[in-house]
């Protein structure tokens, strides 16, 4: 029988919450030197045209056109992009907390993530998270990046429910504290067990 809670939704981050980071600074380094690329011009290419390949204005080959294969290279663009997705891998405690969450609370479940569209469709499909999230709020679906906070409102539309009604996990405390400014109760997720105990102290515990 479903738990009843003055929470009704559940909004998530996925990088730094439920899969490591798809794109991040760790991961390019280490682009960096398994394809002896120079680590400081591919860092300063990235973050001149990262922001508009997370909003969805720019294909993967676009993006790696500009960032990596703007001259010759000894490798192709199907080996760096496989080498991309692969830096993702899950942390199973936090999928399967939401998973138990949502089926012992009947929670409506939300990404609200910055991703860009290819890589956040192979994440999406490689672990599944459809077979547990409602709708996703992606920056390369709805055009718009955290920490603007109408990303926020959207999945707020979509979700139909009042802020009130709404816990956030998020890895970055901006982007917790954006939320918090509409009312949406927020967790800066470091670890699963004091991320459990915050979401036990908004009513929201986990059967053992």
């Amino acid at each position: 029988m479903k738990k009843s809670s003055s929470i009704t939704a559940l909004f998530l981050d996925i990088g730094g919450v439920l899969l490591t980071d798809g794109w991040g600074h760790v991961s390019r380094k280490l682009a960096a030197g398994a394809f002896d690329l120079n680590p400081e011009e591919m860092e300063s290419r990235h973050n001149q045209v990262f922001d508009t390949y997370e909003l969805g204005k720019f294909t993967i080959e676009e993006y790696l056109n500009r960032v990596v294969f703007y001259e010759k290279r000894p490798f192709t663009p199907a080996q760096f992009r496989k080498f991309m997705f692969a830096q993702s891998k899950p942390y199973p405690e936090m999928i399967e907390l939401v998973r138990r969450l949502k089926a012992r609370y009947g929670l409506k479940v939300a990404v609200v993530s910055n991703e860009a569209r290819e890589l956040n469709s192979y994440r999406i499909r490689k672990f599944r998270l459809d077979g547990f999230v409602d709708f996703f709020i992606s920056s390369c679906f709805v055009h718009l990046r955290k920490p603007d906070a109408d990303i926020f409102r959207v999945a707020l539309d979509i979700a139909q429910v009042p802020s009130s009604q709404v816990v956030y996990i998020e890895n970055l405390p901006m982007f917790v504290q954006v939320a918090e400014g509409l009312g949406i109760r927020g967790i800066c997720h470091t670890d699963y067990k004091s991320t459990c105990a915050k979401l036990a102290s908004f009513g929201l515990e986990v059967a053992e």
